[in-house]
């Protein structure tokens, strides 16, 4: 008979203050023992957290208010944008961001990501327009961070920024990545050739 097949019943003791779990009849087995405490360690660093036990309410629905807001933010960052308006828009993206990333913990991950790559993305391009790169190549890449593929003006809207900003290699590097996972995206092919181009023109001023 196999170890699968029996059963042995061992009494266990709880202490009532410490909660500890000890074999009832002594002397226990090394086995015993050592499965014992490895339970009373788990336990005890359990109770310990802080703050102590706290247990996350249960899935709920998503708050359609705050998915409703959401939209509303960005249709206003989106109306701001085609006016021109680069600066109120992308005030406009920054909160919808905030509500977003502020979601209860326990709301599909997958809505957040949704969400904040589409605004993430717009930001960074009401901030090109304002010439602010260092932010527009921030942005670009946490939207590419929460959506990798079928995210093309990320990935564009980064490398362009990049260059902008004189960081040729960096924004090589950055663009080829994004064909990866982008296939043959026209805007990404026509700004590696461009970079390409560029750093051939620093190679020969370099070798001049």
């Amino acid at each position: 008979m196999s170890d699968l097949e029996s059963f042995d019943f061992i009494p266990l003791h709880i202490d009532p203050k410490s909660k500890a779990i000890s074999a009832a009849q002594t002397p226990a087995s090394r086995a015993l023992e050592a499965e014992l405490n490895a339970l009373n360690s788990l336990h005890r660093s359990l109770h310990g957290l802080d703050p102590p036990h706290v247990v996350p309410p249960p899935p709920v629905p998503v708050n359609p208010k705050r998915s409703a807001n959401i939209g509303k933010l960005r249709e206003s960052g989106n109306a701001d944008y085609r006016k021109q308006r680069y600066g109120e828009a992308a005030k406009f993206y920054t909160l919808g961001l905030q509500m977003a990333l502020t979601r209860a913990a326990w709301e599909p991950s997958q809505l957040v990501r949704e969400e904040v790559h589409a605004l993430y993305s717009n930001r960074a391009q009401a901030h090109m327009h304002l010439g602010n790169w260092p932010e527009a190549a921030a942005d670009a890449e946490a939207s590419v961070e929460a959506k990798r593929q079928g995210n093309a003006k990320a990935w564009f809207r980064r490398g362009r920024s990049l260059v902008e900003m004189g960081r040729l290699a960096e924004a090589r590097e950055w663009v080829a990545r994004g064909l990866e996972f982008e296939g043959e995206e026209k805007e990404l092919i026509e700004l590696l050739r461009e970079v390409d181009g560029k750093m051939e023109e620093e190679k020969v001023r370099r070798d001049a």
